[in-house]
């Protein structure tokens, strides 16, 4: 089975369009792939199995895109005057820090923000809280505005309770619980944006 150079380029081109969780993944073993076809070991049924694999994920990032759920800032909390500003910040920088006062809508608004920019899509919008009962009403408040299904769309991840699904675009959980899942996915793959909420009330960790 012949591998050539423009075959991984291609390949290495629709991994950018795949799962951002399965991306890491993907790329190894493209890489496993090309080694084993310059030493005339790469099976055809090998390649088939990635390109299959890779199809599958590139067409789940599409899905979640054409089933984004339609977002409306809510225009009488006051950092709906700042939202044009806080979403090109976003967009320009790999950390935005946001301060306002408390009842100003960062909770509710500024994942909204995130999804209205296209985050959530390619992994899950991650949003922490410190204790367990706000995780839950912030996610029953975002799903209500959005007007979707409280665990399927909008979820929540708190101890011994999981109401999310795979059609999750915004998650809410205790800074435990993502800490934790630091332990089965090191750099937090599964997310393409992760908001700490309350950063003032946080302890070291």
């Amino acid at each position: 089975m012949l591998l050539t150079g423009k075959d991984l380029n291609r390949l290495e081109s629709q991994i950018g369009q795949a799962m951002r969780a399965d991306r890491f993944r993907l790329e190894r073993w493209l890489r496993r792939l090309w080694q084993n076809a310059r030493s005339h070991r790469l099976s055809g049924d090998e390649l088939r199995r990635f390109e299959r694999e890779l199809e599958t994920s590139i067409a789940l990032r599409r899905t979640r895109l054409e089933r984004r759920p339609f977002v409306e800032i809510l225009p009488n909390l006051p950092i709906a005057i700042k939202r044009d500003e806080i979403a090109e910040a976003i967009r320009a920088n790999p950390v935005v820090i946001v301060c306002g006062e408390t009842g100003s809508g960062k909770s509710t608004q500024l994942p909204k923000i995130c999804l209205q920019l296209g985050r959530g899509v390619e992994g899950v919008i991650g949003h922490t809280q410190p204790r367990r009962i706000a995780a839950r009403s912030i996610a029953t408040r975002i799903a209500q505005e959005l007007g979707v299904t409280l665990g399927r769309e909008v979820g929540y991840k708190v101890r011994f309770s999981d109401v999310t699904s795979p059609e999750t675009y915004i998650k809410l959980m205790t800074d435990g619980i993502l800490l934790a899942e630091t332990q089965g996915d090191r750099f937090l793959e599964r997310y393409d944006t992760i908001i700490i909420d309350e950063a003032h009330e946080r302890s070291l960790n």
